[in-house]
């Protein structure tokens, strides 16, 4: 069995989940999100993109449904011993399958949370769930129970992370290596994404992100591959992922000769970053981070640019994002708490004078503050 955590790792993690439900007087929970299936049983699939869940009751008992192709995938990541299949066929609904689990286990007519904030549980197939449920049992949108949970990073979790920020920081000494006038952008990422898989780690949970020219100013993929020029301005956001445990970083590099704009962006970058940093400790709300964020961009004359977050918690994810809750906005109540892992980027998109300026970096919180967990530059570099 290919599992990544020790025995004692998930039976504490099956054990804080069975007293928030017991808490939350909560007879079964339904997961659909699949981080939560890995976090809870070291399940690894993307097999949920189709409907599968995986039903944990108060007495402990867990069961997988799933369909035949990720029976052996179950098997063989993860400590999940009871696998029931659904079978492909037309007309199939996997939710009247369900329903006889429910019956097994003995909840007709109990307390069902629903992970419901879940990519593997489209509108279509929650329409058919709900149906399927009226007058069965009751249930409750029980989608954060065990986010709740996967937000603070246990010591193994924490070396997993370690290494991740490890491969995000050799992908970046490729990037200063390769990207220079005359490079196209696709060979920037294969030499990147080269030394994050020959370092043992995974497919990120979202697309790198890259661009020159009028692409620097998008935070989001695109597929437009271009050759860079001399000047010209490269925006990449990337993430090791070592185990599904992602460790992100942003840059905008300057190829050629730097905008005198470009110095002023960077500068209001790191003293954003470092602002920011300066709140990030235990005991403050999230939303204190993004504020220190807005207040110094504004000082310095650039609340047009900027964004309306600055960051969000990262762990182990699945596709089609990297971003984990919570989010790094103003008013976010959450408290920062020892163990959270956070990306914040200092985004600014100068749309006036085509002019980007990113800057991003992963902290973990500890009790007296947070750490770095990369080890390269802030400075502004130009190629």
């Amino acid at each position: 069995m290919g599992l990544h955590f020790s025995q004692e790792e998930f039976k504490s993690r099956k054990s804080k989940v069975l007293n928030l439900m017991k808490q939350q007087n909560i007879d079964a929970l339904l997961m659909f999100r699949q981080e939560s299936m890995y976090w809870l049983t070291g399940y690894d699939t993307f097999g949920y993109v189709f409907f599968q869940t995986l039903i944990l009751d108060q007495k402990g008992n867990i069961v997988l449904l799933t369909r035949a192709p990720d029976l052996r995938q179950a098997q063989n990541t993860s400590n999940i011993e009871d696998i029931r299949i659904w079978v492909d066929k037309d007309g199939s609904n996997p939710t009247d399958e369900l329903k006889n689990i429910l019956d097994e286990l003995d909840l007709k007519g109990k307390k069902l949370g629903v992970e419901y904030e879940a990519y593997g549980l489209t509108g279509r197939n929650t329409l058919k769930l709900n149906k399927s449920l009226e007058n069965y049992c009751s249930i409750e949108d029980k989608s954060d129970l065990i986010t709740t949970l996967r937000v603070i990073k246990s010591k193994e979790e924490v070396a997993y992370v370690r290494k991740a920020a490890e491969l995000a920081d050799k992908a970046l000494d490729e990037v200063w290596k390769h990207a220079k006038a005359g490079v196209n952008e696709s060979k920037i990422l294969a030499e990147m994404n080269r030394v994050i898989f020959e370092g043992g780690g995974d497919y990120p949970a979202n697309e790198f992100i890259i661009g020159s020219g009028k692409n620097a100013l998008l935070c989001r993929y695109q597929a437009e591959k271009q050759i860079l020029k001399n000047p010209d301005q490269l925006t990449i956001e990337w993430a090791g992922t070592y185990r599904h445990y992602h460790s992100a970083m942003f840059r905008t590099i300057t190829i050629g000769k730097a905008n005198a704009k470009h110095y002023k962006m960077h500068e209001a970058c790191v003293a954003a970053l470092k602002n920011c940093e300066k709140k990030l400790k235990p005991g403050n709300k999230i939303g204190e981070v993004f504020d220190a964020h807005a207040q110094t961009f504004d000082d310095l004359g650039f609340k047009k640019s900027r964004m309306n977050a600055c960051g969000y918690s990262l762990g182990a994810t699945f596709s089609p994002n990297w971003m984990d809750w919570p989010m790094l906005y103003t008013g976010n109540p959450y408290k920062i708490t020892p163990g959270n892992v956070f990306f914040m980027h200092m985004i600014l998109m100068d749309s006036e004078n085509q002019l980007a300026m990113n800057l991003g970096e992963t902290y973990l919180v500890n009790e007296n503050g947070n750490e770095r967990l990369g080890n390269n530059k802030l400075e502004l570099v130009t190629l």
